[in-house]
């Protein structure tokens, strides 16, 4: 990958074709998913956008760089999300073929996002007349990072292996609590483009790319060691399930009490400040429950002091159903109970975008279409902690469970000091999903400096401090329960306060600069 100097008495190399460097990017794109969970090769995510920078560099134009950018984002998203064939052919009962062209149809979607931004970084680099440093080091992460977080939002957003989460363990996750895991995608990206001026025939740029590299991963390293939160209250117990009910007996009728008389034996074997089920633990709604099934709980929480929340669906008074997570408090009447409604919803899995219910129709998914719930809503209190719940895919959206955090803040209110996602992965059988979910919520920990708990049916369950640091963790795919002591967190990270802006901000100031050079060389 250098950049050699042309000797004009060889004979000329004929260009590698188009079609050649997208095969090229594609593979890159595939081997980025080896950066993440549960293989964690974090430079490799680096390698790879290096490789796909330098081929859209040496495409022929702007439309072979849109095609170069398009391949890389097949790659990358057909290997990081085949497990949704798992969901959709085993479980959701769609015929394998369908369920291949399925994945692929996601794959060839996301992958627009990477085209459009290797397109529009093409387009500025003629436009603007660009030098390679200003490309490399300006625009193309610029445009990488704009168009992934883009991806995160666009048509409610599908922001799975988001550049940065690979990072939560590398040097660059120091800056997570300052510019979130967007901004660590853009310094990854800022990577790979010092990376290839590595190669650049002027020792001097090798130089200062070097140095570069060198003072960011520095300056992460020690960021590692700022202390954005601090302890607040006494610290709390706390017992999360894992039920390991199997995904196809779920919801069959026929193993539904099985299930509450397990979750009701796991609740009520031992006390603890905080109890925790998995998503739709409890398959049914409140009134289809056995006579008693709450009431019990209930009692059960009143007379050992323990505080639970149980996933369930729930009925609101326009009789639509809600995904979500029903608090029982120790110091309550028998209802009404604490509700948590799962806010930012799974297209095609909890609801339907109009016009597509014929695809809906032909996957046997239960609870395909609900209700939303509120974008803020209040945490449950836990003797001195507030616990702020989100429901499985809500803790891909940093920015809204930041904002959560932040609007508490802002309405002179103490903000949630501990963060607890219930979800059920067992759609995804065994697969690197779960992992992936994991790394997901370790970037939710650094980004706030708040620990998270995840109470799941498979896996994984598991404890995160504020630092991102999973301190304890059940074995996926088998009935347990994760007993563990939590320190709540309290204070304001700059990403709380700010999400996404400093970041934004950020790569438009790498535009600017990038036009003004621009400018400045066209005039000479």
């Amino acid at each position: 990958m250098r950049f050699r100097r042309v000797d004009p008495n060889a004979a000329a190399k004929p260009p590698r074709s188009t079609g050649s460097r997208m095969l090229i990017a594609a593979i890159a794109g595939a081997v980025a998913v080896l950066a993440f969970a549960p293989f964690g090769y974090w430079p490799l995510q680096i390698i790879s956008l290096a490789v796909l920078f330098y081929q859209v560099l040496r495409a022929a134009d702007i439309k072979s760089s849109a095609r170069v950018g398009w391949a890389y984002g097949f790659g990358w998203c057909g290997a990081g999300t085949h497990w949704l064939y798992i969901s959709l052919h085993r479980y959701g009962d769609m015929a394998a073929p369908l369920a291949v062209i399925a994945v692929a149809l996601l794959a060839l979607l996301m992958a627009i996002y990477v085209a459009l931004a290797m397109g529009a970084a093409a387009w500025l680099r003629r436009r603007w007349v660009l030098s390679l440093p200003a490309m490399t080091l300006l625009v193309l992460p610029a445009m990488w990072t704009l168009f992934e977080w883009t991806r995160g939002w666009l048509f409610t957003g599908f922001p799975w292996l988001a550049t940065g989460y690979a990072h939560n363990a590398s040097p660059l996750g120091g800056f997570a609590p300052l510019i979130g895991s967007y901004g660590l995608g853009w310094l990854a990206a800022l990577s790979a483009g010092a990376l290839l001026l590595l190669t650049h025939p002027l020792p001097r740029t090798r130089w200062i790319a070097l140095a570069g590299v060198l003072a960011l991963y520095g300056a992460g390293i020690g960021l590692r060691h700022v202390d954005w939160t601090h302890a607040v209250g006494r610290p709390i117990t706390v017992r999360l399930l894992q039920g390991n009910v199997p995904q196809q007996q779920k919801f069959d009728p026929a193993f539904v009490l099985g299930a509450l008389r397990m979750y009701q034996q796991a609740i009520t074997s031992a006390p603890a400040d905080l109890i925790a089920t998995p998503e739709t633990a409890v398959t049914v709604l409140p009134h289809q429950l056995p006579d008693g099934y709450l009431e019990g709980l209930g009692a059960y929480a009143r007379q050992t002091g323990s505080t639970l929340l149980v996933g369930m669906p729930v009925l609101d008074e326009e009789r639509r159903f809600y995904n979500a997570a029903v608090g029982i408090t120790p110091n309550g009447a028998p209802g009404p109970y604490y509700q948590y409604r799962k806010h930012h919803l799974v297209p095609f899995g909890e609801f339907v975008p109009p016009g597509l219910h014929w695809f809906v129709a032909m996957m046997a998914i239960p609870l395909g279409d609900m209700g939303r719930g509120a974008r803020v809503q209040p945490p449950l209190q836990v003797r001195d902690q507030l616990v702020l719940p989100n429901i499985c895919y809500e803790d891909l959206f940093g920015e809204e469970i930041a904002g959560q955090l932040a609007n508490a803040h802002r309405h002179g209110k103490q903000s949630a000091s501990v963060l607890l996602n219930i979800s059920n992965l067992a759609w995804f059988g065994d697969s690197i999903a779960i992992p992936q979910h994991l790394q997901i919520s370790q970037m939710r920990s650094l980004e706030t400096g708040r620990p998270m708990l995840r109470s799941t049916n498979t896996g994984a369950t598991a404890v995160i401090d504020g630092k991102g640091v999973v301190v304890s963790l059940l074995p996926p795919a088998q009935q347990g329960t994760l007993a563990a002591t939590v320190q709540g967190m309290g204070g304001m990270t700059p990403y709380i306060l700010y999400g996404n802006k400093l970041m934004l901000a950020l790569n438009a100031l790498a535009l600017l600069a990038a036009f003004l050079l621009g400018r400045r060389a066209r005039k000479l």
